[in-house]
């Protein structure tokens, strides 16, 4: 169906410059909703962001440890790809501005000066044939405004034509008056003949011309403005289906991601993680209450050694204890863990140490490069003033590889231990002998050890320090009544008790209980009325007795 504006709305010139004036403001209302859908956009990839950095896993943090875990990677790989998914939307945002926002807008100013042009066009052709118009009036008032004086000056003349008492003279004026009448009504008809000529042909080309020319130009701005907002929508739904296989591949990745996780190979690394390394207890023997238990009244084995006092029961085990108690992270070779976890701590700490060392062997031999390029060409710089940083690096290296043989070697300590509590017949032979001693001799680390799980370990350098506190536990030992026994316990593993306010057992040996674990893995035992001290708690199986005052229940 076509149409011509020009034709049919001839006489719509006030309708049309309404029309194409909320022709405008319908473009400018659709670029204002594709710049607010943009604004959302960037908004909601921005909050996407924010929360796939909010759950990333911290540096340094306790986080990064879960993610060795499949399902805590799945995660991490969901979050990796909401971030992807997120800047698609900050695409979208990007290409609805470049391509629509910023073209409508331009277009809009286009469209503006185009539409005011053409309706200047048309208002100065209106005002042309309005002014012809007037003109026609004009000369229309003025032809009957000299027809009538010609008539007027017609019956003058003629009534003094007839009157006989008018003197000739006054006749012939008349006469002459109604001809320059007739004159000039015959003049104001040729005048407005001419205009009316006139009018009609401007008339003529107004209507079917002009204002059809203008009309047409106006039908063909407002059906591209059509043409542009439909191309505008258009691009819109381009730009959201641009995106949509990206966000497809993320979605996939998510669900990849959910694949990938696998329970049994977390319920492993749980095992992995937590083994501790040490073997079930045994079956719980016999007690025979029947027999008679001494009772008897004994001094520590540190007392023993000087022949004087007996232990006080007040403060005896914060004074009798016979290492440092470690705080905070623990001891350097990390003998407070199980065995598992300590091989696993000493290994990653071997790896720490070899990256360490491999960046100060990187920055030796840059710097080793650098000072043969200055020695080559001087100009270029002084080779002495790389001297002092070579030199902090080759202490560095040397601190780092003596560190790495420490380690190395308590990591070797312990996968030995662990090997030889695997072997039974090589823990029959050696470790669980009461007189077997496995020690471990390195240049950074020497040591003496009886756990079988490497949990505890018994220092020499620790004896001065305890022998400086000789008088803290004179000050203790005193004669009051020796502490009642509690219970009894049997000795799961051998220990020698080396250090001061220890004591030493066999492997299945049977002794008193006289005061229970408060926390920091030390039992306090007796023999004998002239043996008591402390044995690692990890080392015996304790049978409190009930009736005991104060007595518990071991778990």
């Amino acid at each position: 169906m076509s149409c011509r504006w020009g034709t049919e709305l001839w006489d719509q010139f006030d309708n049309l410059e309404k029309h194409t004036h909320w022709g405008i403001e319908f473009v400018e209302r659709y670029t204002k909703f594709v710049k607010e859908r943009s604004e959302i956009e960037i908004g909601y990839a921005k909050q996407i962001r924010n929360l796939s950095k909010k759950y990333q896993p911290k540096k340094n943090s306790r986080e990064e440890d879960e993610y060795k875990y499949t399902s805590c990677r799945a995660f991490l790989m969901t979050l990796n790809e909401l971030n992807d998914y997120a800047g698609q939307h900050e695409v979208i945002a990007e290409n609805l501005t470049t391509h629509i926002i910023c073209e409508l807008t331009r277009y809009i100013q286009e469209l503006k000066a185009e539409r005011k042009s053409h309706f200047h066009d048309g208002r100065r052709a209106q005002q042309h044939i309005e002014n012809s118009w007037k003109q026609l009036e004009s000369s229309k008032r003025r032809f009957e405004r000299d027809c009538k004086e010609a008539d007027r000056a017609q019956q003058y003349f003629d009534k003094i034509d007839a009157d006989i008492n008018v003197t000739k003279a006054d006749v012939e004026k008349a006469r002459q008056q109604a001809q320059l009448k007739h004159q000039v009504a015959e003049d104001s008809k040729n005048e407005y003949l001419t205009y009316l000529q006139k009018f009609n042909k401007e008339q003529n080309e107004h209507y079917y011309s002009l204002i059809p020319h203008i009309f047409q130009k106006i039908q063909e701005m407002e059906e591209k403005r059509i043409e542009k907002v439909g191309e505008s929508m258009k691009t819109y739904a381009e730009v959201n289906r641009k995106v949509l296989p990206i966000v497809s591949k993320c979605l996939d990745g998510m669900t990849n991601a959910a694949a990938s996780i696998e329970p049994t190979m977390v319920s492993s690394l749980v095992v992995e993680s937590f083994k501790s390394g040490f073997e079930p207890p045994g079956d719980v023997e016999v007690e025979d209450y029947s027999l008679s238990m001494r009772r008897t009244v004994s001094e520590s084995s540190y007392l023993n050694s000087r022949g004087e006092g007996k232990p006080s029961r007040s403060n005896s085990r914060g004074k009798l204890w016979p290492f440092k108690r470690n705080k905070g992270s623990g001891p350097e070779d990390c003998s407070h863990l199980p065995p598992e976890q300590r091989r696993k701590k000493l290994q990653a700490k071997i790896t720490d140490i070899n990256k360490e060392l491999q960046k100060e062997v990187d920055q030796r031999d840059a710097l080793t490069k650098m000072k043969d390029v200055y020695i080559k060409n001087p100009h270029m710089g002084d080779p002495n003033s790389v001297d002092p940083r070579l030199e902090e690096i080759g202490q560095n290296i040397d601190k780092l590889e003596l560190d790495s043989r420490k380690y190395e070697a308590w990591l070797l300590e312990v996968e030995t231990r662990l090997a030889e509590k695997s072997d039974p017949h090589r823990r029959q032979s050696g470790l669980y002998d009461s007189n077997a001693t496995t020690p471990v001799n390195n240049n950074c680390a020497p040591v003496n050890r009886e756990s079988p799980d490497g949990s505890y370990t018994e220092d020499h350098s620790t004896e001065h320090h305890l022998k400086s506190r000789s008088t803290v536990f004179d000050d203790d030992f005193d004669d009051e009544d020796p502490l009642p026994t509690i219970g009894t316990c049997k000795s799961l593993y051998p220990f020698e008790g080396q250090n001061e306010g220890t004591i030493s057992m066999a492997e299945g040996e049977l002794l008193y209980v006289i005061e229970e674990d408060k926390g920091d893995g030390w039992t306090r035992v007796r023999r004998n009325e002239d043996e008591e001290g402390y044995v690692p708690t990890s080392y015996i199986k304790v049978f409190f007795d009930t009736n005991a005052k104060g007595a518990m229940t071991y778990i």
